[in-house]
């Protein structure tokens, strides 16, 4: 199976996301394309589009080029993939964090092995999973006429406390925790508390929204205990602090063996166009659909573009326009890696990929 994600990261409405995403909606941030030289910039350029545009090119290259296929190739797209629940006025809510894989394998668009088309150009087997977790922390409802009169202990000054200790936790979590190809990190995401309408009064609770990223050696349960236990360190230094947690989004990291048959081919492809031994990319803490389709014991890895340079831009390249910004000749790269890859392995027996991977028959 070829897989590749087909969500965008911006949605590009403006009631929605500004001022969050910046002052302005730049041209990476719209549906649209803006051609630079070899470059090519607009909403989701990159990640997915890019790569969802390799894999449909790929899988054609071998259609029309009759390859003596010994089983059925398989090109996947999945919508949902993205780590985002359902907008506040929408009527789905599953929507997201790999909904759109889920439901091909449920309708039994199955494979033996995977490759997914993501970013990095490098052959990564492993990769985080993520839990989520929204904080609470209480306070006291009050006026701001009486807080000199009055008990006052205001949850949104709290909660700025908590999100400025876990942010200092996250680094070591992640030190601790660093292994593989990963290194999983942890950020407080979002604050909500109060009614903007009145700013004459003080909310009884504020709550933080957190992701953190777990290694496939970490359960949700175990990063539940974890951070539990980090937030009870924290009101050990902040007395009379009322703050709980609820773990809200669980999807374990997962692996598959660098001795598999999926990630020596795709290795070798990527050491043949490179001339030299794999290179593999360390630190990494971003989840994909590779985690839905590992979990249900298909093994996978993941291949894709690097980002776009500011060598070969004419243009600083920040998260945005990394995410927004493709380049041409490392798609025609990238396709001819999947294809060189799925011929190397849906032309062989189901025999001889046993013997390769020295499994019993």
């Amino acid at each position: 199976m070829l897989y590749a994600p087909i969500d965008t990261l911006t949605v590009g409405e403006e009631s929605e996301d500004l001022p969050w995403i910046g002052p302005e909606l730049r041209d990476v941030m719209r549906p649209q394309a803006t051609v630079y030289d070899d470059l090519v910039t607009g909403l989701g350029a990159s990640n997915p589009k890019g790569h969802a545009a390799c894999v449909m090119m790929a899988a054609e290259a071998i259609s029309l080029a009759g390859a003596p296929l010994t089983g059925d190739l398989v090109a996947a797209f999945g919508a949902g993939g993205m780590p985002t629940n359902a907008r506040p006025a929408g009527t789905r809510s599953n929507t997201g964090q790999g909904v759109g894989c889920s439901f091909l394998l449920e309708q039994g668009v199955w494979t033996d092995y995977a490759l997914i088309a993501k970013p990095g150009w490098t052959v990564s087997w492993d990769e985080v999973g993520l839990v989520w977790f929204e904080v609470t922390v209480g306070g006291t409802h009050t006026y701001v006429g009486s807080r000199h009169r009055l008990p006052y202990d205001n949850a949104i000054a709290r909660a700025g406390e908590v999100a400025r200790h876990l942010e200092e936790w996250f680094v070591a979590y992640a030190d601790r925790h660093t292994g593989g190809t990963v290194a999983p990190q942890g950020i407080v995401s979002s604050v909500r508390g109060g009614w903007p309408r009145m700013a004459a009064v003080t909310p009884a609770a504020c709550t933080l929204r957190v992701d953190l990223c777990v290694s496939p050696d970490t359960t949700p349960m175990q990063a539940k205990r974890e951070f539990t236990a980090a937030l009870e360190a924290i009101q050990d230094k902040m007395p009379g602090l009322d703050v709980t947690a609820e773990m809200i989004l669980g999807i374990p990291g997962t692996r598959t063996g660098p001795d598999s048959w999926i990630f020596r081919s795709a290795a070798a492809s990527w050491e043949a166009f490179e001339g030299r031994e794999h290179e593999v990319i360390h630190g990494n803490s971003g989840a994909t659909d590779a985690n839905i389709l590992r979990g249900h014991g298909i093994p996978t890895v993941r291949v894709g573009m690097p980002k776009v340079s500011a060598a070969e831009a004419s243009f600083e390249i920040d998260f945005a326009r990394g995410m927004n910004t493709v380049s041409v000749r490392a798609m025609e790269k990238l396709t001819r890696h999947l294809i060189r890859t799925a011929v190397d392995t849906a032309t062989r027996s189901r025999a001889e990929l046993h013997e390769l991977e020295g499994e019993p028959q």
